[in-house]
């Protein structure tokens, strides 16, 4: 009996108050996230299903525009890389990819919350290293690596489909603006952290057939 309840207490662990009020608070600010980007989200799909009147925000390859901003109104040339622009009506042909973005932004954020909350739901009941912890963190990872990507892509898509309305096909705009650095450093941030939970799930389960 006091071996049981000796494991027992080793699978529950112990978190102080301010332990689950900080986890609380994280739910809730997961929660209060997601709706958030889900409501915005679902503003820019009616703006895009519109056609008419849609800002788009577009990053040009070091493009020269010029600007009263020398003395007394004289021109400046400046180099633009990211502006906002506005079409009369947008084609299907950007419409498209822009829904697109923006329903996969939210299925992104939902599934990335979800499991992050399923976690921190699994940490206040006391249990931290397992299995299904595992597969929340690399499913949360995966998921937020490969959607925000996605999003990237069908909002470049989005963008130079605008600009071939907005200029009639009369600037050579970026194609696809990509930052593989940033990639690269999440997949290497989800690696660790999720083989921080395979080495905890096994060291956990070791430490309870000691027991």
């Amino acid at each position: 009996m006091m071996m049981n309840a000796e494991k027992q207490a080793g699978q529950q662990g112990t978190l102080t108050r301010g332990d689950r009020a900080g986890l609380i608070a994280f739910c809730i600010a997961g929660a209060a996230i997601a709706a958030y980007i889900s409501v915005t989200s679902i503003i820019r799909i009616i703006a895009l299903g519109s056609g008419v009147g849609v800002p788009v925000m577009i990053e040009f390859a070091d493009q020269p525009v010029e600007a009263p901003l020398g003395a007394d109104g004289a021109n400046v040339t400046l180099e633009l890389d990211r502006a906002a622009i506005t079409a009369d009506t947008l084609p299907p042909i950007a419409t498209v990819p822009g829904i697109l973005g923006q329903v996969i932004q939210i299925l992104t954020i939902i599934v990335v919350i979800g499991c992050l909350l399923l976690l921190a739901r699994s940490i206040l009941t006391g249990t931290v290293f397992n299995r299904r912890n595992t597969a929340l963190v690399m499913t949360a990872g995966i998921t937020g690596l490969v959607g925000f990507a996605a999003v990237q892509f069908f909002d470049n898509m989005l963008a130079n489909a605008a600009v071939s309305v907005v200029t009639d096909n009369a600037l050579d705009n970026a194609v696809i603006t990509v930052e593989p650095f940033t990639f690269i450093l999440a997949a290497f941030i989800i690696s660790v952290i999720g083989t921080v939970f395979v080495i905890g799930d096994r060291l956990q389960r070791e430490t309870e057939g000691l027991v």
